[in-house]
This record gives structure tokens, sequence and C-alpha cells, in this order.
């Protein structure tokens, strides 16, 4: 068995890193120039440069590729990108032939994008994040996978996600932990967090996951990005590597609302293969896109769910940024009203069926695949090839012995009920949709477990939910939230999330993956600080700052000054003549030197660059302050 399981291990290693390294290989020496061509673009401007001849989509994804090789797992090690497609260089010359001689397809035409691995592709495995599927390949692309194809995209990679999509914090047996870009000591939320924080990272123009209780959503309330669980059926799941037939739904998570639906275009579309999704044809408009509307929130009714914004002192941070946002809707023309769904807590809770269908419905794929490694949850589990974090969720999860038992009957039946409360409530108030957090609590820090979640009011009722930028904590972490629609609502949420985007520019990309210099990552900044006053002491600050991490090494040298003359030096915070308070303290009181390492976040580090911090001297000659220099930092 031991035999058995290295070899496993060392396959599904081996063939991750051998794709991953023949891939990047093919990206050649960067160009002379300080430029990071795809940092931040939206798909109309990577579009608009191929049309203009800036560029081609071969470039793109070399540009993407070096991003990846750059920061995925060097640098801050975000670990978004599981495997990368090592055809992608030759579909993009393709697709530029094409449109020499052709002309664009449309706005996906030569975009790369990064696709969830429970999407089957049929020139990629399919692994569900599970160590155990390492080695699994498809025959057939999925339907959504096709259909972006179709449109023209390269599909640049698989992206790591939370094994099985049976969590909300991306970690795996095949993969580890995932982190996130704006704090990578926190999770990006799952299961699609490999997609959320590579998107978030530019990785890629945008990328697919999937939704079984905000699994999109989450990761990208914690992203600044925004996701879209799309009402049930409107998305076709053929060919996703299922958690829960009833609750699943996948789509696309992008930077822009445009981005969104751009990619929501692309994808959606009737298909034979998944019945549910054959049955929503009539609800399909020729373009999400033309739904979009800059004023869309004069005039609209905004429900405000209060009861899922948390009533602990931990949820208190979140639930005032997103009241504070709600707020600017109303200062936009939104009229704001609270909205009450009658014993929502009770319809709410054991109305999740992932855990009465995911054994069986996992099996059913799995007897699809004739090369599977494994062919039951069950397989997996015998053989110890689940991560720790999930060994005790998964096999709580293959307990059940048959699908249909009375559980299930009433958590269907619970579904139903919450579903009908919930349109009433929407109708009663005539509200366009309902607000609350995405998340009533920040990303916890890898390894803990993510509490304060709302996924489950979208996923139970089947309506659809988009998740949106409404700012950021004290310590930059972003924050999301969430506007809930009535069935098939999707041009009216993506509207009102347009307007509140135009109005509010919410979008701030991760300080841990910042702009390619000459095609790789910054180097880091450095600086130094003298404060001299007089005859008395001075005292020389050396920095060196790591624009990665966030990491600040200081080294504080004190002159002409004995050690008792010394009371500290301090980092502080200046506006302007005035002094602000103490962020850390260099050398301490009797210490001549002092060496340092500070982790910045949030303010702390947008302060740093724009020259608003300051070192200050304290002698026992000027314990109010002998001085003080500004931190000027430079390459």
């Amino acid at each position: 068995m031991k035999n058995h399981l290295s070899r496993l291990f060392l396959a599904a290693t081996s063939l991750s890193l051998l794709v991953s390294l023949a891939a990047i290989a093919k990206v050649p020496a960067p160009a002379a120039s300080t430029r990071d061509d795809v940092f931040e673009r939206t798909i109309d401007e990577l579009q608009a440069a191929q049309a203009s001849g800036k560029t081609d989509s071969r470039r793109l994804v070399q540009a993407y590729l070096a991003r990846i090789a750059a920061y995925d797992q060097a640098g801050p090690g975000l670990n978004a990108v599981l495997r990368l497609n090592p055809a992608a260089l030759a579909q993009a010359d393709a697709l530029d032939r094409e449109r020499r001689t052709k002309g664009p397809r449309g706005p996906l035409h030569g975009i790369p994008v990064l696709i969830k691995d429970n999407f089957d592709t049929a020139d990629m495995p399919t692994s569900g994040g599970a160590l155990a599927l390492a080695t699994l390949q498809p025959a057939a692309d999925a339907y959504q996978v096709r259909r972006l194809r179709e449109a023209g995209a390269v599909i640049l990679g698989k992206t790591a996600m939370h094994e099985l999509a049976a969590g909300i914090t991306t970690v795996s047996s095949l993969t580890g932990a995932t982190r996130n870009p704006y704090d990578t000591n926190r999770v990006p939320g799952g299961s699609s967090g490999g997609t959320a924080a590579a998107v978030a990272a530019s990785f890629a123009a945008a990328g697919m996951g999937s939704d079984t209780c905000g699994s999109i959503r989450i990761p990208a309330a914690n992203q600044n990005l925004v996701g879209l669980r799309v009402t049930t059926g409107l998305s076709s799941r053929a060919g996703v590597m299922p958690l829960s037939s009833t609750q699943d739904v996948a789509g696309p998570l992008a930077r822009t609302v445009t981005d969104l639906a751009v990619m929501l275009d692309a994808t959606v579309g009737a298909d034979p293969a998944d019945p549910v999704s054959a049955d929503s044809a009539g609800h399909i408009p020729t373009s999400y896109r033309d739904s979009l509307r800059v004023d869309a929130l004069k005039g609209a009714r905004i429900g405000v769910l209060r009861s899922l914004f948390g009533s602990a002192p931990e949820d208190e941070e979140i639930g005032g940024i997103v009241r504070k946002a709600v707020d600017a809707m109303r200062a936009q023309g939104a009229e704001v009203v609270d909205v009450t769904v009658p014993d929502l807590d009770a319809l709410l809770a054991d109305s999740s069926v992932i855990a009465y269908e995911f054994k069986f419905d996992l099996a059913d794929y799995l007897a699809q695949e004739p090369n599977a490694p494994v062919h039951s949850l069950g397989d997996i589990l015998d053989r110890g090839l689940q991560h720790v974090q999930l060994d005790a969720p998964l096999r709580l999860r293959n307990q059940p012995t048959v699908r249909d038992s009375e559980a299930y009957r009433q958590a269907l039946a619970r579904r139903a009920t919450l579903r009908a409360s919930v349109l009433a409530a929407l109708a009663a108030q005539n509200v366009d949709a309902l607000v609350y957090p995405s998340l009533r609590r920040k990303p916890v820090r890898i390894g803990e477990a993510q509490t304060g979640a709302n996924c489950q009011l979208s996923a139970s009722t089947g309506l659809p939910a988009i998740a949106l930028p409404a700012g950021f904590t004290s310590d930059g972490v972003p924050v999301g939230m969430e506007m809930l629609g009535g069935a098939f609502a999707e041009p009216r949420l993506l509207a009102l999330a347009y307007g509140w985007e135009q109005v509010a520019q919410p979008r701030r990309a991760p300080f841990s993956t910042p702009p390619l210099v000459d095609g790789r990552a910054p180097h880091p900044l450095h600086g130094d600080a003298r404060i001299a006053q007089g005859h008395g002491a001075t005292a020389d600050v050396r920095l060196r700052y790591n624009l990665l991490s966030g990491e600040l090494h200081v080294a504080a040298r004190t002159q002409r000054a004995v050690p008792s003359d010394v009371i500290a030096i301090t980092l502080q915070r200046g506006d302007g003549e005035r002094a602000g308070p103490v962020l850390a303290v260099l050398a301490r009181s009797g210490q001549l030197n002092g060496d340092s390492t500070l982790t910045l976040r949030g303010q702390d580090r947008e302060d740093l660059l724009a020259g608003k911090l300051y070192v200050h001297l304290y002698t026992r000659a000027s314990p109010l302050g002998a001085g003080r220099a500004q931190v000027r930092l430079m390459r």
C-alpha cells in the first residue's frame, strides 16, 4: 500500500510540476520595458490592444505566465494555479492567425482564462483538488469550457480548489493551502479560492468556479471580485465534478462587472446534457452585458436583510462596512428598506442537501470515467488520500447508505418553503434585491475553520445572488456584500452591481502581486532616514521594504550618545507637521541600536509608500522628541 500511495503521489506531483515548467519555459526573455500589460486589465482593454496590434494572444499568454511564475510558487507563494495548459501558446497562435484571416469571434477572442479543477478538460486532468484523482483524464470538455473555447478564449490552466469542493477555505490533499493575496496568512475562501486568488492577482483575465454553498461568492468577497451564483438551472453543470446535484451551479468570477457579464454571455446556454439547464432556455437574454446601466441604482428598491448581518462582536466590523455601502447606494438614489423573512433562521437550518447527495453524486460521476483511479468517496478514505482537515467531514458524508432518506425528503421540503417565503418577501416589499454580507467575519488564518458564512440563502432557494466588493477592513482585507434577487433576475442584479461599481470604484489590486518590472517581480525598496539636531544625539535608520510580503526591515543606530541617553527610536505616522501615533519601537530605552522586521498591513503599507511615515528620536535631553525624519523609499 505504501508503494502504491508513493507512486500515486509522485505521479500527481510530477505531472503538475512538469506541465507547469513546460509552459513557463516557453516564456521568452522579457522585453526591455517596465510595463506589465496585463496587470488589472479588463477584457475590453485586452481586446482593444489586440485589435490595435499593440499585442496579440501569444503575448497575453506569455505575460500571464510571467506573472504566475513570479507570484504563484515564488514571491508570496499564492499556490493558486494547479497546472498550466502546455498547449496554451499553440492555441493562442492559432487564434492570432484566425484574427488575421477572419477577424475576432467576439470579446473573448484570444483572452486567457483559468478554470477551476472540477471542470472537465479534454487536454488536462480534472482532479477536483483530490490527490486520489490527480491522473483522472476526461474524454471531453465540460459544457461551459467548450463554450469558452468556441468564444475564442485560451484556457491557460486549472486552479487549486478545496478538495472535492467540500469546504470554504481552499485546502486539499493535492495542493495544500492556497493563500489570499491581500493577506497571505489568510485563506482565500473556497471552494473556488484558487480561481479567485488567481484572478485577483492578474494571473488571467477572468476565471471559472462553482458554487454549492458560497464557493463562488465567498472567494469573490475575500478577493475584492465580483462573482455570481446564477438561478439554479441557468448554467449547465454537465462535465463539472459534482458536490450536490440539487445545489451545484457553475459560473465566472471577474475583477469587474462588465468582465463578469462577458463571461456569462459566453457560458450560459441550454444544454440537453443537463436537463435542469435545458428547461431554462427561455430565461436567457440576448446579452447580459446589454443590461448594464450606470444609473441602475437610481429608483431601485434595496431590501436590507438585517438578520444576516449578525449580532456578535466579531460581526461588527464587516457589518459596519456593508451598512456604509448601503448608505452610499441610498445616496445614489436607491430606496433602502428593511426586509424580514419570517422564521428565516429556522428555515435555513438543515436546508442543505450536500450531506445526502455528495457520496452518491460523486460515485455517479466517477462511474462515467473508465480510467478513474478510484470509484467512490469510500475508496478515497480507505486509502487515506484525503487531507487531514477534510478527514472528519468526508467521513461524515460517507455515512449515508441510501440517498432517499426521510431526512433528505424533509430538507427538500424545507427548501421549498424557504424559497416561497423569500419570494413572498421580495414581492411584498417590492424590492429588486436583498442585501447582506457575504461573510459576517474576515477570512480566517490558514488552518482555521471559517465561520460567519451567509451562503445558504441562495443555495437553498435556488435564487441568484451576486457578490460584489463593499470595502476593506482596517487591516486591508476585502469585504463583500451579496445582492439576492428573484428567479432569473440576473440582468437586474448585474445592472445594480454595475451601477454600484461605477460610483464606488471599489476595485483595489492586492499588494502582494504588483506589476512586474521588466517581466519580473519588483525588487525590495530601500531607504535611509537621519535625525540630527544641534550637538545632541543623532539617529541613522536604514530600511528595506519587501513589496510582496509587506515586511519592513529596519536597522536603527544612535550616535553621539550613551545608552542611558536614549529613550526610544520610533516609527510613527505623520500628517504634515503633526506627529501621529507610534506604529513600532525601533530601539528601546537604554539601547543605542535596534534591528526589527515589521509586517505592515492595510493603511500602514499605503502610508509607507506615500511618504506618510516618520522616524522619531526621543532622548533624556529631549523627552518629547529630538527630531524626526520622513521615510522615503526608492528602488
